[in-house]
């Protein structure tokens, strides 16, 4: 019995087609998480599309080199970070000038917006060391053991460092909460 050889275009054919399948099933699955996580790193909605565009790219390019589906989700976390510190050494920052801006009460549903925004400062605020794990866990719910493998840390350098997050974060929330009390009283 003898079998007729396929031809080396019907070959790459089947590989790209099989190929754009995972990248569409991996995209579809992931682009939520990865797009959630890089707003809350960098904290600007076009920038974070950016980022996440370029992280798919990436993604699409050395696709083969993702062996274990389950880690998927780390490997885009990963390129996600790798890709946003590449902004900054291309980044030239904006100024600003504050006369430009008038500021006007806007009820409760614009303090609670603005203890977000407070609560997101802070967070951003951090070393990345301590703001790294604490989004990990918050915003994909990984276990300390997760986001030590995904960081390459120990465990407990990891806990500690989700400790010291909060308590920074506590603090911070603390002491804006008396300069509040002194300037109104």
């Amino acid at each position: 019995m003898f079998f007729r050889k396929q031809s080396p275009s019907a070959s790459v054919h089947a590989d790209m087609a099989n190929k754009q399948k995972r990248y569409e099933a991996l995209v579809q699955a992931l682009h939520g998480d990865i797009y959630r996580y890089a707003y809350w790193l960098v904290g600007d909605k076009a920038v974070a599309e950016d980022i996440v565009q370029e992280t798919f790219l990436r993604a699409w390019k050395s696709l083969d080199s993702l062996l274990d589906e389950k880690a998927a989700k780390s490997w885009l976390i990963t390129i996600l970070r790798r890709e946003n510190a590449r902004r900054f050494e291309r980044k030239q920052f904006d100024l600003v000038d504050m006369d430009d801006y008038s500021l006007a009460d806007q009820g409760p549903e614009h303090d609670v917006q603005l203890q977000q925004q407070e609560i997101h400062r802070l967070i951003a605020s951090l070393a990345e060391e301590y703001r790294e794990p604490l989004m990990l866990q918050v915003i994909f719910g990984y276990s300390g053991d997760e986001i030590a493998q995904q960081l390459d840390l120990n465990k407990n350098t990891v806990m500690t460092r989700l400790f010291r997050a909060r308590n920074q974060i506590k603090e911070a929330l603390e002491s804006a909460e008396q300069n509040r009390g002194r300037k109104n009283g």
